[in-house]
């Protein structure tokens, strides 16, 4: 967010996202997941690497272990800044993968906003649909509230971990 100099006015422009300058690197997490159509409950914890592929579009992986063993997802992730939307194919080594897409949004405080809607794929006999409302709260941490459904049923929590940027000599906690 620019420093304006003065308080914010309902006419200012909130600012754009910049996902590279974001999300370019590592960040690590913790998450504990119930029992659900995606897995067993426990915790899952590793780390996620963002890495710009050119202006529009980028990568990501994630190395974690879970509570039936390493997960690793792959991203392919296409940002469309003038547009103020984001797609991703997510590739889940569980078995799995899904196309999802959100707005960006933001406040005048310059946190940002993207809330995922994934198509249904169908994992293990059952159909599953899943949403993911993404927080930027701080150029060192993200929050992710994700809900599940299956098989049509209403939507149901699966957690909600921070991922936390690793940075030389910074402690985000």
């Amino acid at each position: 967010m620019p420093t304006l100099g003065r308080p914010t006015e309902a006419t200012d422009k909130t600012p754009p996202f910049e996902f590279d300058t974001y999300f370019n690197g590592k960040w690590a997490f913790e998450w504990v997941v119930p029992d659900s159509a995606l897995g067993p409950a426990g915790q899952i914890a590793g780390t996620t690497t963002f890495k710009k592929i050119d202006d529009k579009f980028f990568q990501s992986e994630t190395d974690a272990k879970g509570p039936a063993g390493p997960i690793k997802i792959r991203e392919h992730i296409a940002y469309n800044k003038e547009k103020e939307s984001i797609v991703r194919q997510v590739t889940d080594s569980r078995g799995f993968s899904y196309l999802t897409m959100a707005p960006v949004g933001s406040d005048l405080g310059g946190i940002f906003y993207m809330y995922f809607e994934s198509e249904p794929f169908t994992y293990k006999g059952k159909t599953i649909r899943v949403k993911e409302n993404w927080r930027l709260v701080s150029v060192l941490n993200y929050k992710v509230s994700m809900t599940v459904s299956v098989d049509g049923s209403r939507y149901t929590n699966y957690g909600n971990p921070w991922w936390q940027k690793q940075v030389a000599g910074v402690t985000s906690k």
